[in-house]
């Protein structure tokens, strides 16, 4: 789908605040309220926005705890790759998985309460995968910079 600057801008916007009203946007984008749903219709409709969500506030819920799990498959094969992802994004406490290239096979974001409740994920869920050579664990100490919000 070809985006104008209108979408862009229209992107951004919710980006910021999904729930800013359609009339309010209407103001920001000088449109009328109605052209403005329309479009947010059309860019729902083509897939370019998925969803709406919430971003929650992790100390306060008290899963503040960030691990980047680092994983090594035993083998490359169909079979074991097919097992471990779909194994592994069932795990609430994996909010992302990434399949990548280099050293490990896969890194995954972990977020957890405490070291405690991290140890007990990898042993009680995470090992019990079949088909994991190794982890490697980078524990976050702070978070610089989190966004949802793709530059468009």
């Amino acid at each position: 789908m070809e985006l104008d600057a209108i979408d862009k801008k229209l992107l951004h916007l919710l980006q910021t605040d999904s729930k800013v009203t359609t009339k309010k946007l209407s103001l920001q984008l000088a449109l009328s309220a109605t052209a403005v749903y329309e479009r947010i219709k059309k860019l729902e409709k083509s897939g370019v926005i998925e969803k709406y969500v919430a971003v929650i506030n992790k100390e306060k819920v008290n899963k503040s705890f960030i691990v980047l799990c680092h994983i090594k498959l035993i083998q490359h094969s169909n079979e074991y790759i097919t097992k471990f992802e779909s194994e592994v994004v069932q795990f609430n406490e994996v909010l992302e998985c990434y399949n990548v290239s280099g050293d490990y096979d896969y890194v995954l974001k972990v977020v957890v309460q405490n070291m405690r409740a991290y140890r007990e994920f990898i042993n009680e869920k995470l090992t019990k995968i079949e088909y994991i050579g190794s982890t490697h664990s980078t524990f976050i100490i702070s978070e610089l910079k989190y966004t949802t919000q793709l530059a468009i």
